[in-house]
């Protein structure tokens, strides 16, 4: 098939006034180099990871939307606080979307990217906001035979993301997990992988509705932080399950600290475990996201063997190797529609994507609600 001369891709810029302007722009179809790989993107979904390249600190909620169709242009306010911690990426137009899926059309002359033509692959290379994206063929994963590209198009950012925190568990010694935001989409992929791979799991909530989603899937531990006794009740699950690691979403405020304070309760439930220096297990929480975008704050209380630290996908699956990142990815494929398996509620197209009241429902993060932008939708 001949490919258009051009397409459209989606790209973020902080001006020098104080303004976070998106658009679409019109882009030169690249020739495919050895190697790699044009995918003609179909489906490509609005993760929490996505928000921070598209907006960074500008204030999504003053958004204003001008234009129509290709010409559609989203505009938001940046503070001078803001401006001064997104200082590097001033006049710096950035691609946007970290994952997506589609078909490849075409590949460079050498044969593992010839080996793909045709093929409906998933890829995380960035830059998936848009009609077109060339990529490495060694970051593509081909779905199976009758998986198409919208049941594709979330398996990277979350399925590698729950994968890999219980691989993590496993390589740094620990026996279950703590996960907070946990009726998120990742955090029911983490359950299902937990029940099937016989991991204990306490799940940290926020109200009711959410613990029902858990109830509803055989989750065994669920903790509602907005419980008046909510540190008993997590101290309680912590000590049932042995966690002493947990992976929090939301990153600010007291919520790490309150769960190193359960771990420490937990162990000193342990008969002979006192110490003047606090329990001698390592206890151990990672921020993995920024939905509470306060000061992260540490009480202290929980003896000296812990830490809190930040902990992203693609360092780990550095760290962890080429073999098991090839494993998970194998895993993913072979479970995409069933524990890896991702619901949208809209399927919205890039110029609406654009759109400022569009902008406010996905921004909000809203449980249950996953937006895929669909790039090959009329602009």
């Amino acid at each position: 098939m001949s490919l258009p001369e051009t397409y459209l891709q989606m790209l973020s810029t902080l001006t020098e006034d104080g303004e976070l302007r998106m658009e679409l722009v019109e882009q030169k179809m690249p020739t495919p180099k050895p190697g790699q790989v044009i995918i003609k993107v179909e489906a490509t979904p609005v993760n929490p990871s996505d928000l921070g390249v598209m907006f960074g600190m500008a204030d999504a909620a003053a958004s204003t939307t001008s234009g129509s169709g290709a010409t559609t242009k989203l505009s938001a306010p940046v503070s001078s606080q803001g401006m001064r911690v997104m200082k590097a990426r001033i006049g710096q137009p950035l691609p946007v979307g970290n994952e997506g899926a589609g078909t490849v059309v075409a590949a460079g002359d050498d044969k593992e990217a010839q080996a793909l033509m045709g093929k409906t692959v998933a890829a995380m290379g960035g830059g998936m906001y848009g009609q077109y994206r060339c990529v490495d063929a060694i970051m593509c994963m081909p779905l199976l035979d009758g998986d198409t590209a919208k049941d594709g198009a979330s398996s990277f950012v979350n399925p590698l993301t729950a994968l890999c925190m219980v691989e993590n568990m496993r390589m740094d010694g620990h026996t279950a997990l703590v996960h907070t935001a946990a009726a998120s989409n990742l955090g029911q992929m983490l359950n299902r992988i937990c029940q099937a791979d016989g991991v204990e799991l306490v799940n940290i909530v926020r109200k009711k509705e959410q613990a029902d989603i858990l109830k509803a899937m055989g989750a065994k531990y669920i903790v509602d932080s907005s419980s008046d006794n909510f540190l008993a009740e997590l101290t309680d699950a912590v000590h049932a399950t042995g966690a002493t690691l947990a992976f929090d979403a939301t990153g600010g405020g007291t919520l790490a600290s309150t769960i190193l304070s359960a771990m420490e309760g937990a162990a000193a439930r342990t008969p002979g475990a006192y110490s003047i220096y606090g329990s001698v297990a390592h206890k151990q929480v990672f921020l993995y996201g920024g939905l509470d975008t306060s000061p992260t704050t540490l009480t202290r209380g929980y003896g000296m063997a812990w830490g809190v630290g930040g902990w992203l996908l693609p360092n780990f699956l550095a760290k962890a190797g080429l073999e098991v990142a090839g494993r998970l990815r194998t895993r993913v494929a072979n479970e995409l529609k069933t524990t890896f398996a991702s619901n949208y509620t809209d399927e919205i197209s890039l110029a609406e994507a654009l759109q400022a009241d569009v902008v406010g429902r996905y921004q909000a993060k809203t449980t249950g609600e996953k937006f895929l932008i669909c790039p090959q939708k009329d602009i």
